[in-house]
């Protein structure tokens, strides 16, 4: 049967379909062309630039940290080379644990290592490249660039890190830089932009002392570098760059020599001293026992060294000299008798009789002299330091009124120093009490509480810085002066001073100079005839002073003080404050030597010979130094040494770890491009 078929509707229905497929192949291509023109005429500059910042990158380059200097230029910190082993745990194909161990095959990784990049990995991101092992030797390099394709996400990378070279020395006011942990890095957040733009890349930030309180000097300009990347995202080759610019340098008023020796003669001894020139506020010596090796903070601080230090009972961590407070006891007493010549309440003849105690209230004041010291006028109750003047001088003024006579000397007071962390002290009010209680009876003020105040007891806390401040004012006629830690802050480039310290006053003269003149006159009777005058004897200067007995723990009424049957740390401290010479002091110092008893014995030998080093550029022998280590000084002061015959490489400094050499160089050429060279201080 044959089939019939319409030829022409199937012509039409496939010219039908041709039609419908170059439609709908023109507009595809119409499509591709004006998407072809949108990429490369409309969007050809956005796209141009997406495509070389794929090709290149930004990467911020850290500034080397600024040096600080000593008042005569002895460098107290600096920088140093070396390269350092580090891990990115983001970039890890297998386990961590098992990465560290095959590393610990090819260089040498302890267990305090593992320990310390444990702990900094708790505190980072995982993007972030952590040290495992830092100062790698030229050999160590070698050897891991050679085997360096077995571990991805591992890296070689030269650093710069910052080095203390005399260590323990000096370490509370110089102070540690550290990593930046996660709360600074919040904080960071709240700075201004350009602030924040010029801590990209930063890893380390000033954490105490000098570091931390002169950061924005010491840390430098952040540069920017301009990198071309591969594929893989390696750098390639450097296309452009704005070399950053490194810290300022800080040049404090601390003599680094009168430092070490105040250091030495303390010993293993705690306490604290600050030594100051009345005349200007400039700090001499800042000294805070025990120390601890700011060194060991640079790395990251494993977990043996921070119990050992934080868990310590001699608190090697604590300031004593900023934030130590002490009751100031026999030392308050000039500042009490001018307090009283000020008010009216004494005059210099006017004496008492002292029978060796004082009753109130049915409770016995004793003096520390049985039978007492007969008949006391101002002068012989600063000489020779008799406490039942001031107890009966206490009772007449009343706290509110030395409140506000001493409070003129900085007693409770900040003093405004140039580094954070200073503590008030507490200089004792009625007002004071009725805020610090919650109970209507333990805000009362009790008359019996005066009487202890007089002699620096009770509930009167002072820092040593406090009580130099207060005893420069009296040594340089009543004006207090700002005391201050840096000189002044030199440009890296041109070594121009960009700011110097200004020798400012706080506040008017705190007393008149007649009333000052007497008491001036006292304290040099002290260090001549009075409690302090063995230690002073023969000095070719003459010198004011007065000693302190403060006590730890009150004794019975009744009891006698007896140190060796008291536990050692509950034994009374030794003060003294001092200056010299007496008719045109250039030197103030106030320190306290903890539970060692009497001032005299234990304080007044550590500032006769701070005070031979400053005027007369003398240093005690090494067997005077072990003597008076011992509170066993001898007097008059053996055979000194003119401080130029002192070998001034400063014994037990830290020689900075020699740079990265060619060696290693030559060595890091196999290592993959991953591992870039950053600078920068740690």
């Amino acid at each position: 049967m044959t089939e019939l078929r319409n030829v022409e509707a199937d012509l039409s229905r496939f010219r039908v379909r041709v039609f419908i497929a170059s439609i709908v192949v023109l507009v595809a291509f119409l499509l591709l062309a004006s998407r072809l023109v949108y990429l490369q005429v409309m969007r050809h500059a956005d796209l141009n630039e997406q495509a070389e910042s794929n090709r290149t990158s930004i990467v911020p380059v850290v500034p080397n940290r600024g040096l600080i200097l000593d008042r005569n230029g002895i460098v107290l910190a600096t920088n140093y080379s070396a390269y350092t082993l580090e891990i990115m745990p983001s970039r890890i194909t297998a386990s961590l644990d098992k990465t560290i161990e095959a590393l610990s095959q090819v260089i040498d990784i302890q267990p305090r290592d593992k320990r310390r990049f444990k702990k900094l990995l708790e505190e980072s991101k995982s993007f972030e490249s952590l040290p495992i092992r830092t100062r790698l030797t030229d050999e160590e390099v070698a050897r891991f660039a050679a085997q360096s394709y077995r571990f991805p996400g591992v890296d070689i990378k030269a650093r710069l890190f910052r080095s203390y070279p005399y260590g323990e020395l000096a370490s509370h006011v110089i102070g540690y830089i550290g990593r930046v942990n996660q709360s600074e890095k919040k904080l960071m957040e709240d700075w201004p932009e350009d602030k924040q733009a010029n801590y990209r890349g930063t890893e380390y930030i000033g954490k105490l002392g000098i570091e931390q309180s002169y950061e924005d000097q010491l840390h430098g300009i952040t540069g920017v570098e301009q990198v071309e990347t591969s594929a893989g995202g390696r750098a390639v080759r450097k296309l452009a760059s704005n070399p950053a610019t490194p810290g300022n340098t800080v040049v404090m008023s601390i003599d680094i020599k009168l430092q070490k020796l105040v250091e030495d003669l303390y010993g293993e001894r705690r306490g604290a001293m600050v030594a100051l020139d009345p005349k200007t506020g400039e700090v001499l010596a800042f000294v805070s026992k025990p120390t601890f090796d700011p060194n060991l903070f640079v790395d990251g601080i494993d977990s043996e060294n921070w119990v050992a230090l934080n868990e310590s009972l001699d608190k090697p961590l604590l300031n004593r000299a900023l934030r130590g407070t002490y009751a100031p006891g026999s030392t308050y007493k000039p500042f009490m008798a001018l307090a009283a010549l000020e008010t009216g309440k004494r005059t210099p003849q006017q004496a008492i009789s002292d029978p060796g105690f004082f009753m109130f209230g049915g409770h016995r004041f004793r003096d520390d002299k049985e039978g007492g010291h007969g008949v006391v006028d101002m002068y012989k109750s600063i000489v020779h330091s008799c406490d039942t003047y001031y107890y009966v001088l206490a009772n007449d003024m009343g706290v509110d009124l030395m409140h506000d006579m001493l409070g003129r000397y900085g007693f409770g007071e900040l003093t405004g120093i140039d580094i954070q962390g200073e503590s008030r002290g507490l200089l004792p009010s009625t007002r004071w009490k009725r805020a610090a209680y919650r109970k209507p009876e333990q805000q009362k003020w009790y008359a019996g509480e005066t009487i202890s105040l007089g002699i620096g007891q009770g509930y009167n806390n002072f820092t040593m810085l406090q009580l130099a401040l207060a005893t420069g004012t009296v040594a340089n006629n009543g004006v207090k002066m700002k005391p201050h830690l840096v000189q002044k802050v030199l440009d890296v480039q041109t070594h121009a001073p960009t700011a110097t310290a200004v020798h400012e006053t706080l506040g008017e003269r705190v007393a008149k100079p007649e009333n000052i003149a007497i008491i001036r006159n006292a304290m040099v009777g002290v260090n001549i005839e009075g409690t302090s005058a063995r230690s002073f004897l023969k000095a070719p200067y003459t010198s004011g002073g007065k000693t302190g007995t403060a006590q730890v723990i009150a004794i019975k009424q009744g009891e006698k003080y007896n140190a060796s049957q008291i536990d050692e740390r509950h034994r009374d401290h030794a003060l003294f404050i001092a200056y010299a010479p007496a008719e045109d002091p250039k030197i103030a110092v106030a320190m306290i030597v903890e539970n060692a008893g009497f001032g005299a014995q234990n304080s007044a030998p550590i500032a006769r010979r701070a005070f031979d080093y400053w005027l007369l550029g003398l240093y005690p022998s090494e067997e005077d130094i072990a003597a008076v280590k011992l509170g066993k000084a001898t007097t008059p002061i053996g055979k000194q040494r003119p401080v130029a015959d002192v070998p001034w490489t400063l014994p037990g400094a830290i020689a900075p770890a020699a740079p990265a050499a060619s060696a290693a160089s030559a060595a890091l050429a196999a290592v993959p491009a991953s591992a870039t060279v950053k600078t920068g201080s740690r």
